[in-house]
């Protein structure tokens, strides 16, 4: 869960953001915020797991609605989207967003996050065999769990 001060400043990148597209600020988009930044900040929530959430919570809030919002939140920095070989899009928050790697289970499907140094080592020799600016990556590793009764495993 995000602190108050990064939601808020979450909401005043969102409003100027909105104001240079000449977009409408609505509640509705605004709300889309709250929800994705009390979320613990390494979960991975799609559209449909935040369609639930806020409708459970009271909001009166369509899916096309937090579909674009999610899309605007991605365009101005304020989420990430990732896709998981066949899952659908799933978002993060973004603001305090430091780089990392996922691992994704085969059969529970379990996303956790990690950094290894080790892979900016990498970076930077295929940067420089490359003669390139490495400046950016993704690495998802996919594996199969081997957790005894793993919890995650019961969800599905």
């Amino acid at each position: 869960m995000a602190e108050k001060s990064v939601v808020e400043k979450a909401k005043k990148i969102f409003e100027n953001f909105l104001a240079r597209q000449g977009s409408r600020k609505t509640p509705e988009r605004f709300s889309v915020i709250d929800e994705l930044y009390a979320l613990p900040q390494d979960e991975h929530i799609d559209v449909e797991g935040l369609f639930l959430l806020m409708r459970n919570k009271g909001y009166s809030i369509s899916r096309a609605t937090i579909y674009n919002t999610l899309d605007l939140l991605v365009e101005c920095g304020l989420a990430v989207k990732h896709q998981f070989k066949d899952k659908v899009a799933l978002y993060e928050q973004a603001l305090t967003y430091k780089h990392h790697d996922h691992h994704v289970c085969n059969q529970c499907r379990k996303i956790r996050e990690f950094s290894d140094e080790r892979i900016n080592l990498i970076k930077e020799a295929m940067g420089s065999e490359f003669q390139s600016s490495i400046t950016s990556h993704s690495l998802v590793l996919y594996g199969d769990c081997k957790i005894p009764d793993c919890e995650n495993m019961r969800i599905i």
